[in-house]
Formats: C-alpha cells, sequence, structure tokens
C-alpha cells in the first residue's frame, strides 16, 4: 500500500471523510469535488491500482454492494437515475491510483455527461477486433 496514496489514509482514518459504508473489504464515502449531490466513492480497503489486478472474489464483494449503495444514495437524494463509474489508468481519467467506483446521482436534463463520443469501425475491422480480443481472453 503506497504511503502517498490518498484513499489509502482515508480508509486508514489518516484523512477525514464523510463516510457512508464500510465493512471489512469495501469503504465508501462522499466525495469531496461531486460531480452532484450524493456523489460517493466505493473502494477496496486494500490497494489496487486498476480493475483488473484486483482479486475476482473482491471484485465480487464490491459488485454485491455498488448495487445497495447507489440505491441509498439515489433515494437519499432524491434522483431520477445513477452511473457507476470506474476509470482505470490516466488515460483513461483516474486520477487517483487506487481501484475506486464512483456512484454518481443523476437527475433528467442535469448536463453531466450529455454526449456520448461513438465513433464507428472502418468496414471488417469490427470483426477482426473482436477475433483478436476473443483470442486474448482465452488465453487469461
Amino acid at each position: 500500500m503506497p504511503e502517498e496514496c490518498i484513499f489509502c489514509r482515508i480508509v486508514k482514518g489518516e484523512l477525514p471523510c464523510c463516510p457512508v459504508y464500510q465493512d471489512d473489504f469495501i469503504f465508501a464515502f462522499l466525495d469531496i469535488n461531486p460531480i452532484s449531490q450524493g456523489h460517493c466513492i466505493v473502494v477496496p480497503k486494500d490497494h489496487y491500482n486498476l480493475f483488473h489486478q484486483c482479486p475476482p472474489d473482491l471484485v465480487a464483494k464490491l459488485a454485491g454492494k455498488l448495487g445497495p449503495i447507489a440505491q441509498a444514495v439515489v433515494e437519499s437524494v432524491d434522483a431520477q437515475g445513477y452511473n457507476i463509474l470506474n476509470n482505470n489508468g490516466r488515460p483513461a481519467g483516474q486520477l487517483v491510483e487506487h481501484l475506486h467506483f464512483h456512484i454518481i446521482p443523476r437527475r433528467n436534463d442535469d448536463g453531466v455527461f450529455n454526449r456520448w463520443p461513438a465513433g464507428k469501425y472502418p468496414p471488417g475491422f469490427m470483426e477482426q477486433l473482436a477475433d483478436k480480443i476473443s483470442h486474448k481472453i482465452k488465453t487469461f
């Protein structure tokens, strides 16, 4: 666990936060720079940088708690929906190098993530890429 990791320090109680949930493996707290009211961060207590580095049993525990935490947040702030967001690596927008999930309450016409930057594949490329990915998955 890197000493400089802000989320590790929050989990250890070295930095203040407003917790909303914790158990032996998971810690959830309000984001100090919220995108919307009720925006929470959910982290494993143990340090993992990226999603694919986290053990499958811990991923299952996280997945099992994200829904109930999201439901509690949405009901508490009277939102109409929510995003669960997980960024992996700086190019993907991960600013804290500790695996974490954002639960972002949403309201109609809130302007948050209002445009999905969809693109298109050149003819034939999508099938080639799917085949390449499928073969990589079989090696794991």
